[in-house]
């Protein structure tokens, strides 16, 4: 069966979100067409650019800019507040009307997903024309407008989403990922944050098609274990699945909304590890085991993601769980504003069965540590005891 995927992306969704609720309501005209953004408080952290219309886009005021700087930029500029449970509600009608099509359906964010359709295509027929009816359904129900990439893999759904907006529907099959994609520049490479393509543009590296042939040897002393990732990203090449479970919460999760943004992945390392120390410790007192684990971030602009890894033993070690989930950050970081992160564990058993390889060491000893740790810290206080493993990358919050 050829694989055949859709990347569904709402089209300024926060803007578009917050008219249909305006019009609703009873306003007389769609802020869609006028100078309009939307943002929060100018004098909490929120008071910054969530969205803008195109008249807005025109006049150079873009997404996380300033409401202050966007209203020197237009003096007639009118700005709407977030409504958070109305965009919420809009996403849902949008996932469940997918939904009635297909359950492979992963949400990616409150805004987007992807869609398996090379699994229902026998039944709905050539994907570019249901692409068109299914545009077009959204459309009449909804009322707004969304991006459809077809690819045969997440990864070039995504990037022919992306291609010009907004109504629009395109195609990046792999056959056609070396005239679509490698003429593009390389900042436009999902995944690919400002620094790595600064990084990149400094070793000549200037289009998806320069970063796909370069040469691994010579790549490899900047990005040390992310080289294979980057040349892979570049070529088109994605084996990853449409998960329909990613945001299903059906395990132990926490997270935190940082004090500032956070742009060095580093400083994100201690909450992380605090994160793991918390989850690990519910899992315990459950006496239960976890197969997943997956972290979770929020950009500064509330865009949502998250990444996950299936273990062949389940654990509910705290060190091991830290070290897969920093792993994890390190393959998702894009050098984004960071101001949410958080960890879930996922696909909990009540016993573990330890299936051996030549390089593993079990885990049962230490798991009882961490149980001993767990009673002292109960009777003693957070700060009795830290595992000497732990103890360089940990912090401690309030509130965790």
């Amino acid at each position: 069966m050829e694989r055949i995927i859709f990347h569904i992306d709402v089209n300024n969704a926060f803007l578009s979100w917050t008219a249909i609720d305006l019009l609703n309501h009873g306003y007389k005209y769609d802020i869609r067409d006028s100078y309009a953004v939307i943002g929060g408080d100018p004098k909490a952290r929120k008071g910054i650019v969530l969205a803008k219309s195109n008249a807005c886009k025109k006049l150079g005021i873009y997404t996380s800019m300033t409401l202050y700087e966007a209203k020197k930029r237009c003096s007639v500029l009118k700005i709407y507040p977030p409504n958070y449970k109305f965009y919420s509600e809009m996403s849902n009608k949008l996932f469940n009307l997918l939904n009635k099509y297909t359950p492979d359906i992963e949400v990616a964010s409150i805004d987007e997903c992807y869609l398996d359709y090379g699994k229902v295509k026998n039944l709905y027929g050539e994907e570019y024309q249901f692409a068109v009816k299914l545009q077009r359904e959204i459309y009449e129900n909804l009322k707004f407008t969304v991006n459809i990439g077809i690819a045969n893999n997440k990864l070039c759904a995504k990037m022919a989403s992306d291609f010009s907006k907004p109504n629009k529907i395109h195609t990046l099959y792999n056959y056609e990922v070396e005239t679509k994609m490698y003429p593009l520049p390389i900042n436009d490479l999902f995944m690919i944050g400002k620094k790595t393509s600064e990084k990149l543009m400094n070793l000549g590296i200037k289009t998806i098609g320069d970063l796909a042939n370069f040469s691994y040897d010579k790549l490899y002393p900047y990005f040390k274990n992310q080289t294979s990732f980057l040349i892979n990203q570049a070529k088109g090449i994605d084996n990853s699945i449409v998960d329909s479970e990613t945001f299903i919460p059906k395990g132990i999760s926490n997270e935190i909304t940082l004090e500032k943004d956070v742009i060095n992945k580093e400083e994100l390392y201690p909450y992380l590890m605090n994160l793991c120390e918390t989850v690990s410790v519910r899992l315990r007192r459950q006496k239960k085991y976890a197969f997943v684990i997956c972290v979770i971030l929020k950009n500064n602009y509330f865009k949502r993601k998250s990444h996950q890894k299936k273990l062949v033993n389940a654990t509910n070690v705290t060190s091991e769980i830290y070290k897969i989930a920093k792993e994890i950050l390190d393959e998702m970081w894009n050098d984004e504003k960071i101001r949410l992160i958080g960890v879930r564990l996922d696909k909990l058993v009540d016993n573990v069965m330890y299936q051996a390889s030549l390089f593993d060491t079990d885990t049962t000893e230490e798991s009882k540590v961490d149980v001993v740790i767990d009673k002292l810290k109960q009777k003693y206080g957070n700060k009795i005891i830290t595992k000497a493993s732990l103890k360089n990358d940990k912090k401690q919050f309030k509130g965790l």
